[in-house]
C-alpha cells in the first residue's frame, strides 16, 4: 500500500504518544518514532524517569514495527523554558513552563528537526484537534472533555498548526488505554505523569531551592497582623492551602488559610482565611503577551469565554485589547485565585482564540 506521507510521531514512553503512532501507521502513513529528551541535570536522581521512558518508547516502536530515533533538546530547554521559568519565579509569578515547552520545543525545535528528516507533519498525544477553515487553521477542544489539553497549545501558530496532527482529539482516554491493550503495547497500564515536565513527582519546593535563594519575611493578614514567616516569596502561589504552617484556627473562624497576594516591595506574604473571601475573587485582570491562533485580534464586541487555569470551566468574559499587545478582561463572574504569571486562555465555544499571560487582577 502507498504511504499518504510521513509523520514523526513525538514518543514520550507514554501510552498517548504511543497509541497516537499505532493510529497513525494503520491509517497507512510512513511513521517514525522521535524521542525527546529535554533534561539532563538529574539523570540519576530517583525522581528523573527519562531513561525508562526512552527505553519504554523504545519498545512500543518494537511493537508497532516503526522506527525511532533520540534527539537531545536539553540545551534549548534549558535556554528558551528553564530560564524564563526561573526569572518568572524570581520575580514572584507562577509560571506555566509546559505551555512555552509547547511552543518553543516540541513545535518548533522538533518541528524543525522532523521537517529536516522529511516529515509531511508531526503528531503528538495531545487532547486536541485541528481544523482547516477558510484557509485558516483552528484549535479546538478534545471531544473528551475531561482531557483537553488544547489550554497548553494556545500559543501555537498558523504554521506549527498547519504541520501538526492529533489523533487522539476525538477518542476518550479509556478508549486509547482499550487499544493499547488490545494491541498488547508494553506501557498500556503504565500511569500517565503529572506535575511540570522537567520536575516530575519530585517535591517542587525542594527542586526550586536547589536555583533560587530562600528569603524569609512575614506572613500576614490583610490587616498587617504577622501569623508567621515565609520562606520566600518565590515558593507559593496564589490560591495555595497547603504548606503554609498556620492552623485554621488563628483568628477563631476556624477556616483554612489561603495565599491571596504578595507585597514584593516589603518581602511580606499576604494570607486571607476561607476559600470565598474576597482578596481571592476577581472579576477582571490585565494580560500581556497576547497571542492570536487565527493572527489577528478577534471581534471584541462579542462577547468569550476563557479559563484562568487549566482545570477550570470555561468562564464567560468580555475582552478589550490595549497597547503593546496586552489585553483587559472582564468576567461576569468573579474568578478564584487569578494568579500572575498563569495563561488566560480564551476560547469560543470549541475554538481555542488563543491567549496571554496574567500581568495583575483586580478586585472592582
Amino acid at each position: 500500500m502507498r504511504s499518504r506521507g510521513c509523520i514523526v510521531v513525538g514518543m514520550s514512553g507514554g501510552v498517548d504518544s504511543s497509541v497516537t503512532a499505532l493510529l497513525l501507521k494503520e491509517q497507512g502513513y510512513e511513521v517514525i518514532g522521535l524521542f525527546m529528551k529535554n533534561w539532563e541535570d538529574d539523570d540519576d536522581s530517583e525522581y528523573c524517569s527519562s531513561r525508562q521512558d526512552l527505553i519504554d518508547a523504545v519498545a512500543v516502536a518494537d511493537t508497532i514495527g516503526i522506527p525511532i530515533e533520540a534527539v537531545n533538546f536539553a540545551q534549548e530547554y534549558k535556554d528558551r523554558v528553564f530560564s524564563y521559568f526561573l526569572r518568572e519565579y524570581a520575580a514572584g509569578r507562577t509560571p506555566n513552563p509546559d505551555i512555552l515547552c509547547n511552543s518553543e520545543i516540541k513545535f518548533k525545535a522538533f518541528l524543525d528537526h522532523a521537517i529536516r528528516l522529511g516529515a509531511d507533519q508531526i503528531a503528538t498525544g495531545h487532547y486536541a484537534k485541528v481544523r482547516e477553515q477558510d484557509g485558516l487553521f483552528q484549535l479546538l477542544k478534545a471531544d473528551d472533555d475531561s482531557k483537553d489539553q488544547s489550554y497548553f497549545l494556545h500559543r501555537l501558530n498558523q504554521q506549527q498548526l498547519s504541520k501538526s496532527m492529533f489523533p487522539l482529539g476525538a477518542i476518550p482516554k479509556s478508549k486509547v488505554r482499550e487499544i493499547a491493550h488490545q494491541h498488547n503495547l508494553s506501557n498500556a497500564a503504565k500511569k500517565d505523569s503529572t506535575g511540570i515536565c522537567f520536575i516530575g513527582e519530585r517535591p517542587f519546593r525542594e527542586f526550586l531551592n536547589r536555583y533560587l535563594p530562600t528569603k524569609p519575611g512575614d506572613m500576614v493578614t490583610p490587616e498587617g497582623k504577622v501569623l508567621g514567616q515565609h520562606m520566600g516569596l518565590s515558593f507559593y502561589t496564589y490560591g495555595q492551602r497547603q504548606g503554609l504552617g498556620i492552623g485554621g484556627d488563628k483568628e477563631g473562624s476556624g477556616e483554612p488559610w489561603f495565599v491571596a497576594d504578595k507585597d514584593m516591595a516589603n518581602n511580606r506574604l499576604i494570607v486571607v482565611q476561607g476559600h470565598d473571601h474576597p482578596l481571592l475573587l476577581k472579576p477582571e485582570l490585565d494580560a500581556l503577551d497576547m497571542h492570536w491562533i487565527s493572527g489577528q485580534t478577534p471581534d471584541t464586541l462579542r462577547a468569550y469565554a476563557a479559563k484562568t487555569r487549566y482545570r477550570q470551566r470555561d468562564a464567560a468574559c468580555r475582552i478589550v485589547p490595549g497597547g503593546n499587545n496586552t489585553a483587559h478582561f472582564t468576567f461576569t463572574e468573579a474568578q478564584w485565585a487569578v494568579t500572575p504569571g498563569q495563561s488566560v486562555v480564551v476560547y469560543d465555544g470549541e475554538v481555542c482564540l488563543g491567549g496571554g499571560i496574567i500581568g495583575s487582577a483586580e478586585n472592582n
